[in-house]
């Protein structure tokens, strides 16, 4: 594994969104709601060319953008392989992305960006589709987004990991990714995962597993077939705000696997959903690997072509929610091999939910 890194930056103040919470005010109780809308504009053409890339976006009309998600439609034939994500991310104004200076880059952001690229081939029906996660909460009403970033990988068929991580006090409740540049065809982003910056995970190259409650960073794997040393992989964590007291909440992950795709030329599906309990889903993630990522360091799949097509807000049987659908609970993610058998390659999705049962600002 190469160029891993991690972040944690000191407490900054910002604003985020909604599930049942209850307002500590003297001598006062009140009963609080979540709720969280997903918006689309649906899908936009392209790439058209080939080793190119396009970028589209998503815009929350109310609330704050608490996680967002892609999703791409590659065609048949042989072009089919060569759509790919380049990013999922968060942006200031729609269009600018956070790619400069590191730390908290960004409060109370309502834009969400799918960035699609093509490789050496391309296909008449690729588009990619956007989704940002609106979350309103008069609790946890204000957000901040943490970048890190790393020139990484900088070798062919080896992961490029970079962590981001939220100050402390604060809830991670989403998180993005982004590989650039984006006109070399064989570069893409694989993975884009809440993890913890502990020992106990390595500090982000282990996912958060099924059941963890409260992961505090966002780690992003960037992979290539053919690194030249220019290569740069950005992760993002999007956390509450400051001066929030964020005790009575949980934040608890929901996290699936299955096996494949394993042969040329073929797409895998994984879905997962927040339980009775677990709270509203917020945001989600998703990855192609050699498997066991909450358990190991993070290792790339069986082939260098392998990538995402989705990362997205679903129902039950993985099929993307519409514009303005209310509190999804499932989030899936979708995996292509590229056109070489993928031996060993595994589907990985996860499900952030937020429960809020008390809390007030400091």
């Amino acid at each position: 594994m190469t160029g891993n890194t991690s972040l944690r930056l000191a407490p900054s103040r910002v604003l985020v969104l909604g599930a049942v919470l209850t307002l500590a005010v003297p001598g006062t109780a009140y009963a609080n709601t979540v709720s969280v809308t997903v918006k689309t504009p649906g899908a936009t053409g392209g790439p058209a060319s080939a080793d190119s890339e396009m970028s589209t976006h998503a815009d929350c009309a109310g609330g704050l953008v608490s996680g967002g998600g892609i999703n791409q439609a590659v065609g048949t034939g042989a072009g089919a392989n060569g759509n790919h994500v380049n990013g999922t991310s968060p942006s200031s104004d729609s269009t600018t992305e956070y790619t400069g200076s590191t730390g908290v880059v960004g409060t109370d952001v309502t834009h969400w960006l799918g960035i699609g690229g093509s490789g050496g081939q391309v296909n008449a029906s690729f588009s990619t589709t956007p989704y940002a996660v609106c979350f309103t909460s008069n609790l946890i009403n204000h957000t901040q987004v943490v970048m890190n970033k790393a020139n990484t990988p900088t070798a062919g068929a080896t992961v490029g990991r970079v962590t981001a991580t939220c100050p402390a006090n604060t809830r991670l409740l989403g998180g993005g990714a982004r590989t650039t540049p984006g006109n070399t065809g064989g570069f893409k982003t694989i993975a884009s995962f809440p993890t913890f910056n502990d020992s106990a995970h390595s500090f982000g190259a282990k996912a958060a597993a099924n059941g963890k409650t409260n992961p505090d960073s966002w780690s992003a794997v960037g992979w290539d077939s053919g690194a030249n040393g220019a290569d740069y992989t950005y992760a993002y964590a999007i956390c509450s705000g400051g001066g929030i007291d964020v005790g009575g909440t949980t934040v608890k992950v929901r996290y699936a696997e299955v096996s494949g795709p394993t042969t040329g030329s073929t797409g895998q599906t994984a879905t997962v959903g927040c339980g009775q309990g677990d709270g509203n889903l917020v945001s989600g993630g998703a990855a192609i690997s050699g498997g066991s990522v909450t358990t190991t360091d993070f290792t790339g799949p069986g082939s260098h072509g392998d990538h995402l097509n989705g990362s997205f807000p679903s129902d039950a049987a993985g099929t993307p929610v519409g514009d303005g659908s209310a509190n999804p609970s499932y989030w899936t993610a979708a995996t292509h091999s590229g056109g070489s058998p993928s031996q060993g390659s595994y589907s990985d999705v996860w499900a952030l939910c937020l429960d809020v049962q008390h809390g007030h600002k400091r």
